[in-house]
Parts: structure tokens; sequence; C-alpha cells
């Protein structure tokens, strides 16, 4: 839901501290500096995430050999922690085409999970717009897609990503990645907006104590899908290596570079996040238009999504070791055109993180993210709405910093949640 967010940038790229113009070889210097620290940071963060999905593929094999209460909580616990540094990458995905085309595969939603597996009597039975709603493979093994027989017998992440992964061209088909993991982990969320995540047994996994039957094929599933998850990542870590092709691409131009910076920013903070993950469903008290909708863990992907948009200003970022990176950033470019301008994007940054840690805190302790956007909720709501004015502003400054710097007309992701509220409920 794309709409016009455009701005036009009229001014110098870059400046000296002193308030002189920079010569242009040193400006192009400094911003390639700044390019190339960016792309630094992004290999490490894909490195992070592929570090802690290889530790949920451990966790997940242990599950599959010893179905038990704790082997399923480990393995849930594992997907906690892999959210955690791949929510701080996708700051990346806007303004790197290489990084949009392949996020599909990792982090698509929202998914019909009864293409997947079993589901409640509650969700439906067909759907005019997915004729795979409650396809169903891990209980047939011949499904039918655009009209033609399929041979589900072999769960492979090949079939997965090959055939399932947004089989008849609808987007609903999510097959792979987080959040079918997630789904197969957690089961549905069938609270609504009561308390309490998905509650799937152990047992759904146990082939000698079957729950819900296909217990093999359940646990061949989130092998095939976790193995695909690790593979799809240790390609975008490639991808960022230096000389990688998306180091390669977002520094070939510097100033484009330094534009690819801003576009990840403000349209992560604008369309995508304050609008379609964030208002959307508190426009329409949807428990359903939630990121992380079956484990109940929104609140931390919101939180880090904001940590990431941080990071791609500052140039800073922790990695799981504890090590701090630091290097040169848009920051400093900034201040040396304006040192206003940047002290506003820094306090705004800093602002919306302060923002999210409180809802965070509020789902860990009070309600969760899908209770605080629940009809009538006051408190919840206001919580909520905080956090997106924080997007909301911080998108804004953005944009003055994209004329500041002179980097020309660009369009940044808009949201009808945001731009035309109305059009939501038509």
């Amino acid at each position: 839901m794309t709409t016009n967010f455009i701005r036009s940038a009229a001014l110098a790229l870059l400046t000296a501290t002193s308030g002189l113009a920079l010569q242009p070889a040193q400006a192009a210097t400094d911003a390639a500096a700044v390019v190339k620290h960016y792309a630094t940071i992004a290999h490490a963060k894909y490195e992070d995430a592929l570090t802690t999905a290889e530790a949920l593929e451990n966790a997940v094999d242990a599950l599959i050999a010893n179905p038990s209460e704790e082997t399923l909580k480990a393995a849930r616990e594992a997907w906690l922690k892999a959210r955690n540094p791949y929510q701080e990458t996708e700051v990346y995905r806007f303004g790197n085409a290489i990084v949009d085309e392949w996020e599909g595969k990792v982090n698509a939603w929202p998914l019909d999970e009864g293409l997947i597996d079993y589901v409640d009597a509650s969700y439906g039975t067909e759907s005019d717009e997915n004729a795979l709603f409650v396809a169903n493979v891990i209980a047939n093994k011949p499904i039918k897609i655009d009209g033609k027989d399929v041979d589900a017998t072999n769960i492979t992440p090949e079939f997965l990503a090959g055939t399932l992964q947004e089989a008849g061209g609808i987007e609903a088909n999510v097959a792979t990645g987080y959040h079918a993991i997630e789904f197969l982990l957690w089961g549905q969320d069938l609270n609504a907006t009561g308390p309490g995540a998905g509650n799937r047994a152990y047992t759904d996994f146990d082939t000698k104590a079957c729950t819900n039957g296909n217990c093999g094929r359940r646990a061949a599933y989130l092998k095939a899908a976790t193995s695909l998850l690790v593979s799809d990542l240790k390609e975008m870590v490639a991808n960022w290596a230096p000389e990688g092709e998306a180091a390669k691409a977002v520094e070939a131009d510097p100033k484009a570079g330094i534009a690819a910076i801003l576009t990840g920013m403000g349209s992560l903070s604008y369309g995508e996040l304050a609008g379609e993950r964030m208002k959307l469903g508190l426009l329409l008290h949807d428990p359903e238009e939630e990121h992380d909708c079956f484990s109940d863990n929104t609140h931390n992907s919101h939180l880090h999504d904001a940590i990431g948009i941080q990071s791609a200003y500052t140039g800073e970022y922790i990695r799981i070791d504890g090590t701090k990176l630091t290097g040169p950033s848009v920051s400093e470019l900034v201040a040396a055109k304006d040192s206003g301008l940047d002290k506003e994007m820094k306090n705004n940054l800093a602002a919306t993180v302060e923002k999210m840690q409180a809802m965070a805190k509020r789902a860990e302790t009070i309600e969760a993210y899908d209770q605080m956007i629940g009809e009538g909720n006051v408190e919840g709501h206001a919580t909520v709405q905080a956090a997106i004015d924080g997007l909301v502003a911080q998108a804004k400054t953005v944009e003055r910093v994209i004329a500041a710097l002179d980097l020309g007309q660009i369009e940044l992701e808009g949201s009808d949640s945001l731009d035309n509220p109305n059009s939501v409920f038509q």
C-alpha cells in the first residue's frame, strides 16, 4: 500500500565541520568511508542472524530427536533469540534491491497457516482469494496447485522454496522463513485479544505418542524450513562480505549509497513499521495484524527494527558476542553540514527506541502486543501510538536529512494506514 511520500532535495552533499565546503575528492572519500562501514555492519548483522539461526537449527534437531516439553521450550527460546539480530537487518531491505528481492524468503507475513498444517475450525474452510487456504501439506502428500497435481511426499528445503512458497502466485502462501517456523513451534494463537500465545504440544512432533497426526511429516517440515533459513542467511552473509554483490552495489557510487541508507531508514520507519505493521492493526484492533502473531513476540521485533534504524544512522552496532562496532557514519556527514539537524535526528531515533522499550516492557509485564491493540484498550493504544508517533517524527527528519545532503528525489515507502486511514475500512 505505497502512496506518494516523495520529497525533493536541494542542498550540497557535504561540507567540512568548519563550515567550509569540502573539495569534491575529499567529500567522495568521506561518503565512501561511510558507505563502506555501513556494508561492514550489514555483514556483521547477517553473520549474527546466521549464528543464531544455526543455534535454532540445532535446537530443532534436538526437539525432533527427543520431543519433550524441555526440547520444545529450548527450540522456542532459540527462535526468539534468532529474531533480534535479524530484525536489526531489516533497515537494509529498502534501498538495497538485493535484500528486497531476497527478504520474502525469510520474513514474509502474514501467512495463511492452513497451507502448512492443521488449523482450528474457527479458521474457516475456504477462501475466495486462496485455493490453498487449508491445503495442509503436512497431512496431504498429493496437493493441487493451479489445478495441477503436485507430489508432496518428500518435504525438503527444495520443495518448500521451489514449489510451495507463494504457490499459485499468492503472497499469503508463505511456506518458508521465520514465521513458518514460528507457526510450527507455537501453533495458532487462538486467544484473540486475551492473554496467551500459541500452545502447540511437543507431542505434535512425537512419532511414538503423536497428537494431531502426521508427526513425522510435521518434524520433516520444521527441519526443512529451518535448514532453508540457515542456507538463505548464508547467501546474504556472502552478499555483504567484502566484494560481495550487495556490498559492491552499495559502495559503487557513494552518493547513491548514502541515499540507500536513508531510503532504508525512512521507508522502514514510516510506511512499513509505523504504517503496515503497527497503525493498521491499531485501526482494525485485529490480533492477526501483528508481526510475530503465533509467539506474541511482536514487541521485540518492532523494538529491534527501531534499533536497526538507529544503527544505520550512527554507524554503531553491538554484536551478539558483545563486541561494539563503530565507524564513519551518516551522522558525521549531517553534523558537518548542520549540527542542529544531526542532533534532531539522533534525538528522534533515541526517543523512538525509548518508546519501543516502553512498549516491550508493557508486553513483558502487563499484556501482549495483540492485547494492546485490542478494541477499547485505552492505555495499550496509547503505548503503541506513542511508538508510531516516534517513527513518523523520525521519518520526517530523515526527509530533511535527504534534502540537506542534496540526494535528489527519493521515494520513501508510504502506507494507507497513515496517509488515508479511512481507506482501510473500505
